[in-house]
């Protein structure tokens, strides 16, 4: 036989148990907040960056777009451009502006046909001055007076332009020439290189590259290609997050970029100093759990607090104590107890729900359709002198027969039983012809709910059965609708109605759960409702003599899934 443990090794396991879990629940709460955090992070300093760019390409982009105009309307570059005279006030106010740009830039001024008449450039390749004849060509021929575009053009000493701004110039409605502003790609890049940020990429309107810091991401002819995967974008099998955003009046789109990788083992080296730190401070609550087990006592706690809730009424108060002493016997004793008066509980409600299943399934076998023989006859008749009436009557009496006689389940949703209803009242019309007419008006919520299986024949057949008694012809209206948490169903129609005594006796016979009379129908239905929904629910039924009788049905609303 095992040694029992004393009170107080139990006490210290106990509180060694009870103080490990929040050291773990703080680990994972601690676990979580480093991965969003990290993600946080990660998103904004990536969308930062994106506006910290696209701030200074803004003003870059004005700033040349305002100057080629105005440069272009200038004075002494149109004397310039039309008599090759006062080149050093062209150069100056061309300098003026270029050293107070965080981009750099060229000038040109050139001919109608795209030969270069002055350039800040102390030597153009044979290239480069194609490339400004074929600007000058497009402009011609499109009549552009104003063109931006993104190009790459070799200058000297290797060095490159990424971005054009070319301007007309005019005197008297004539062209004299073009002024062109070409700016360097390296200053670019300087601007875009900003703090927090791994990539960026500023393209054209046509995904063209205008510059980047890595050409990692350049694709064929200069375009950018990125391939996004789950959200984030891959490049060279690295998780990178990328934000875009853009300049709308230069048409330039500026994408930054953040590898996930990098920010991951930051923080990850943070979860492995705290899990590092939690098993120090477990060590430490080891030795305090040996002072704190001398003065405390759980186990009696525990039984007193189930004792409590017990007495306020919670049958499930069960104590577990696995301290291997006394008080595990005293706790297995009422764990016993607890249990056997919950089985006295549970047999007793099963017992009286037996007797309620009972009850509704001998309420349930009174529902028979009373029309079949009334049927029968009209499809007797329709068999001699309409083929095709007979047929229809032998469809439709067989659904109704398949739907009232079927076992599956009580409960049915109401487009089911409206559908049971609408045949009902197809039979019945074959046989009162134009004297009986009827409308449904059930709302799209109200048509999903789920409703007892025949709720609504025994108040047809009433109405069809009484309404005709003191009126030729007949008129049905069937409405539904769902207010708050309950489904109400009116059925009305315009027969003779009831008078005042004869509606107290209807009523009365309703609301006996005793009834003895002969008139079972609505009683039935009013029984079956208030035990399967309980007392609130049920029918209430109103009549004016001469104008007709309207029955409301009440039930909870609940609603019915595609499995029902």
């Amino acid at each position: 036989m095992a040694q029992k443990r004393n009170f107080k090794d139990s006490i210290r396991r106990m509180f060694l148990l009870h103080a490990f879990v929040p050291i773990f629940l703080l680990f994972i709460l601690f676990l979580i907040f480093t991965v969003v955090n990290a993600r946080f992070m990660l998103i904004h300093q990536t969308k930062e960056a994106g506006r910290t760019i696209r701030l200074s390409l803004g003003e870059v982009y004005r700033s040349y777009h305002e100057e080629v105009n105005r440069m272009a309307g200038l004075p002494q570059v149109i004397e310039y451009a039309d008599t090759r005279r006062g080149s050093p006030r062209v150069y100056e106010e061309f300098y003026n502006f270029n050293n107070r740009q965080q981009v750099k830039s060229i000038m040109h001024i050139l001919n109608k046909n795209g030969e270069i008449l002055a350039s800040s450039a102390n030597l153009s390749p044979e290239s480069s001055e194609n490339a400004l004849k074929a600007i000058v060509f497009r402009m011609s021929r499109t009549g552009q007076p104003l063109l931006a575009e993104s190009n790459h053009i070799r200058f000297s000493h290797d060095r490159y332009t990424v971005y054009t701004f070319a301007r007309e110039i005019r005197k008297d409605g004539r062209i004299l020439g073009y002024l062109t502003y070409q700016l360097y790609e390296e200053d670019f890049q300087k601007l875009i290189f900003v703090q927090n940020n791994e990539i960026a990429i500023v393209t054209d309107q046509h995904q063209t590259i205008i510059a980047t810091t890595n050409n990692i991401v350049r694709g064929l002819l200069n375009k950018l290609t990125l391939e996004k995967k789950n959200g984030n974008i891959v490049i060279n099998n690295g998780k990178y997050y990328g934000s875009e955003t853009s300049i709308p009046q230069a048409q330039w789109r500026i994408y930054t970029l953040n590898a996930i990788q990098l920010m991951n083992y930051t923080y990850l080296s943070l979860v492995v100093f705290f899990a590092i730190a939690s098993v120090l401070l477990l060590f430490l609550i080891q030795v305090l759990a040996r002072t704190v087990s001398s003065r405390h006592t759980r186990a009696v706690d525990k039984l007193i607090y189930a004792v409590r809730q017990l007495q306020a009424g919670n049958m499930q108060s069960y104590v577990h104590i696995d301290s291997g002493d006394e008080f595990e016997t005293l706790a297995n004793q009422y764990n016993t107890m607890l249990s056997r008066l919950n089985e006295l509980l549970a047999r007793n409600e099963e017992l009286s729900d037996l007797r309620r299943v009972a009850e509704v399934k001998h309420l349930q076998s009174q529902f028979h359709p009373h029309f079949i023989f009334n049927v029968l006859e009209t499809l007797r008749y329709a068999i001699v002198v309409d083929n095709k009436l007979a047929q229809d009557i032998v469809l439709i009496l067989s659904r109704l027969l398949r739907y009232s006689i079927s076992t599956e389940g009580s409960t049915v949703m109401l487009k089911d039983d409206l559908n049971y209803v609408a045949d009902y009242l197809k039979l019945q019309q074959m046989r009162f012809k134009e004297r009986l007419s009827y409308t449904m008006n059930v709302n799209e919520e109200a048509i999903e709910a789920l409703v007892p299986r025949l709720m609504l024949q025994v108040v047809i057949e009433n109405s069809i059965k009484y309404g005709y008694r003191q009126k030729e012809r007949l008129q049905l209206s069937v409405c539904g609708y769902v207010a708050g948490p309950d489904l109400t169903i009116e059925v009305k129609d315009d027969g003779g109605g009831m008078s005042e005594e004869r509606l107290r006796e209807v009523r009365g016979i309703i609301l006996d759960p005793d009834n003895k009379s002969p008139h079972i129908g609505l009683n039935n239905l009013h029984r079956r409702l208030v035990l399967m929904y309980g007392e609130r629910y049920g029918i209430r039924i109103d009549s004016v003599p001469g104008e007709g009788t309207a029955v409301l049905i009440n039930i909870p609303f609940m609603r019915g899934g595609a499995d029902v």
